[in-house]
């Protein structure tokens, strides 16, 4: 790998339904913006919206991608989200295995031919 600043980094959100989880990993994957999306089993979410305590079933999705795509990973996937206030939370990895974070930076380099 050629640039040692680059990192992974982990992002975490969240979808209402399983339906909407595989089109949010399928069209980040497809996008070159995320390596790996792992789809986690639905969740009880429990939160305060608009005043109120809401008690949702959720599906966590764990989304992996090189520190130099995460804007552009976040941008896409909070336009892409069904939610006003979709969770798109980041975390720089401490470390990662360097052969898996060089496959995860060739798999989000922008294809050829594509914007």
């Amino acid at each position: 790998m050629s640039d040692e600043s680059l990192h992974l980094v982990l992002v975490l959100s969240t979808a209402p339904d399983r339906a909407t989880a595989e089109r949010l990993a399928h069209a980040l994957v497809t996008e070159s913006l995320a390596a790996c999306v792992n789809i986690l089993a639905p969740c009880r979410s429990v939160y305060r919206w608009q005043g109120e305590v809401c008690s949702e079933e959720e599906w966590p999705m764990l989304i992996k991608t090189p520190s130099d795509r995460r804007d552009a990973l976040c941008a896409r996937l909070r336009a892409l989200h069904p939610y006003e206030v979709p969770e798109i939370v980041t975390f720089a990895a401490s470390s990662a295995l360097p052969d898996y974070l060089a496959w995860a930076v060739e798999q989000t380099r922008p294809l050829p031919g594509a914007r």
